[in-house]
């Protein structure tokens, strides 16, 4: 197969992925290629979101924030769900999920404060955070019951208790070093198109700590009970 060929499956496959159909890209094959997508996209997303911030630091600009970001979430994911006995379950794998979900954050780079006022974009940018973190979570779901096989709760708690982590994660690194000037209230010459956005990211995180007790004690349960399981079936 030559590349042309092969690209043109990556990016049929990659269409199919985000419109929520059933894949089953070949890894074996065409890993490192729907890794390049996936990174490239992170990349163009990062750049797009902070090329208009005079806010942002200079590894923003270049776009390096999201391409860590889709490490270390993969990372995350991998680490959290493995307990859990997920099948085809690889941080390779789980790295090149995380990918493929990345072009939905181009979305949330229109620079919409460039054509609207301050107030519409701040809409506008809320509409856009919440459309990108529906549209990922649904992929979450779906590659948890459909490539690592888990089922009913199991897949709640696998894909939830991470998302509660790292949203708690990202308010009290406050990137956009707006959000904790949000909760004491800013003076009008501080605002950003962000900022809205953002004060909805501390609202989810209130929720995200009252949450994570009851998440942790619900997979610290289902975790001891697949390792039992799978001593159990050891021994038989």
């Amino acid at each position: 197969m030559n590349q042309l060929s092969a690209i043109n499956e990556v990016l049929l496959t990659e269409v199919r992925f985000l419109a929520f159909k059933p894949v089953k890209p070949d890894l074996n094959r065409l890993g490192n290629h729907y890794l390049a997508l996936g990174l490239l996209t992170a990349w163009l997303a990062g750049i797009g979101r902070y090329w208009d911030n005079p806010r942002a630091e200079l590894w923003q600009y270049l776009g390096l924030g999201s391409l860590l970001y889709v490490f270390v979430l993969s990372f995350i994911l991998w680490l959290l769900i493995k307990p859990l006995r997920p099948e085809n379950w690889s941080y390779k794998a789980v790295l090149i999920f995380v990918g493929m979900t990345s072009p939905p954050a181009i979305l949330y780079a229109i620079p919409v404060e460039r054509f609207t006022t301050l107030e519409t974009a701040q809409a506008l940018n809320v509409w856009f955070l919440a459309v990108v973190a529906v549209w990922r979570v649904i992929l979450l779901f779906q590659y948890l019951m459909r490539s690592a096989k888990l089922n009913g709760f199991t897949v709640f708690v696998a894909a939830v208790l991470p998302l509660v982590i790292i949203v708690s994660v990202l308010a009290m690194l406050n990137l956009e070093h707006v959000i904790f000037r949000i909760m004491a209230g800013l003076a009008e010459d501080e605002k950003s198109a962000n900022d809205t956005a953002y004060g909805i990211l501390v609202l989810i995180t209130y929720f995200s700590l009252l949450a994570s007790p009851v998440l942790l004690i619900a997979y610290t349960a289902i975790a001891l009970n697949k390792r039992k399981s799978a001593a159990s079936s050891k021994k038989a």
